[in-house]
């Protein structure tokens, strides 16, 4: 395969620019060297003379111009971009897993709830952008296309039926049910939904287009989406919310793309490398993702004071009228014995009383009375 030369230019200085010059301009080329060969480029340096008369023919029209060519080895070139999209491609297969093993450990209303929409609609909206910029670059580059529409593909897979089906399925267990509300405020709600999440994503692009000279800095904001999930987590003081396989896989396979173009010296995009933004961006999310780990294991609010936390309701409180009572839990149908220990039965604040086990079980599926059906306060 033939190699592409490309010709940079640098004349010098034109001091008289009142000259007229003839049409046709006559060069030649001295002499021609390869100086050094890095695997895609050749580096040549050429000298010659470009001369072109004036009309008047009393001087030059302009001084000898010095040429620099260097060729780009097309093969190599195409490997590497090849190689590239198969990364992507291996990544977002990866990341449909783990979205399809998050979605199955909060399959219910109350697990759903838990989760952060703008957390999972932040992941959305970055696989958008990727989607829509390997479909730019596989159409600029014809050649390439199916390696990139191939990766572009595989991110449209993750973004429209993955993310924004757990978007919806999130949304739908946080509102609150109401049975008399007909389809068009449903619908409404909905179309209000879609409309700030289309409306995010084109603004964001407009934003990136204004400021991509601070491209990084817009990346490091993009990549905080772990951090409205542990600011929900604290707020709402939800119990194992994520799944920790997904927390890991996440963070690990979001760091592929911008690892490879800013950490990688011999990239296809040929962007300047640098290892302390690549080392900066791991700890960043390496930190998010590690409170995360620390609020499944150790609970939401470890890390928060005792003194800045709100009261939170007992439900191992005791009932002294009842102590010589017995009641039966209506969710397993058995007795409860008030005179054993105090941890063996639980109270809900409409004063319903359910063993333990029973209850906590229950408000994994549904945070209720399982009597009454009142929203029950978080445990």
């Amino acid at each position: 395969m033939e190699p592409i030369i490309v010709i940079v230019f640098f004349p010098a200085p034109i001091h008289e620019m009142e000259k007229h010059c003839n049409i046709e301009i006559a060069a030649q080329i001295s002499r021609a060297s390869s100086t050094q060969n890095s695997g895609d480029k050749d580096y040549f340096h050429i000298e010659g003379l470009m001369e072109s008369p004036a009309v008047d023919d009393d001087g030059d029209c302009f001084s000898p111009l010095l040429l620099n060519a260097t060729s780009i080895n097309v093969e190599v070139y195409y490997n590497k971009a090849v190689n590239y999209t198969l990364m992507v491609t291996f990544v977002s297969f990866l990341q449909v897993l783990l979205l399809i093993r998050q979605m199955e450990h909060s399959n219910t209303q109350s697990g759903a709830a838990k989760v952060s929409i703008v957390m999972i609609g932040q992941q959305a909206i970055m696989d958008s952008y990727l989607c829509l910029l390997h479909l730019t670059a596989g159409i600029l580059v014809e050649s390439l296309f199916n390696a990139f529409a191939t990766a572009a593909f595989f991110k449209f897979v993750v973004f429209s039926i993955f993310e924004m089906r757990y978007l919806l399925a999130i949304w739908k267990a946080t509102r609150p049910s109401n049975s008399g509300e007909g389809w068009e405020t449903m619908r409404r709600e909905l179309s209000f939904l879609y409309s700030r999440f289309y409306g995010i994503l084109l603004g964001g692009i407009l934003i990136m287009y204004e400021l991509h000279n601070y491209m990084r800095w817009i990346l490091l904001v993009m990549y905080s989406f772990w951090i409205p999930q542990i600011v929900a987590n604290v707020v709402r003081d939800s119990r194992k919310p994520l799944h920790p396989y997904y927390i890991l896989g996440m963070t690990v396979t979001r760091l592929a793309i911008p690892l490879y173009v800013f950490g990688c010296p011999k990239n296809f995009m040929r962007v300047e490398t640098s290892k302390a933004w690549c080392i900066g961006l791991c700890a960043f999310i390496g930190f998010q993702a590690a409170v995360l780990l620390l609020q499944h294991y150790f609970g939401s609010r470890c890390f928060v004071p005792r003194k800045m936390l709100p009261e939170k309701y007992n439900y191992y409180r005791r009932l002294d009228h009842d102590v010589n009572r017995s009641r039966d839990c209506v969710i397993c149908m058995a007795t409860i014995d008030l005179r054993r220990r105090t941890n063996d039965c639980m109270v809900t604040p409409c004063e319903h009383l359910f063993h333990s086990g029973c209850l906590q079980r229950w408000t994994d599926i549904k945070m209720e009375c399982p009597t009454c059906r009142r929203t029950l306060p978080p445990a």
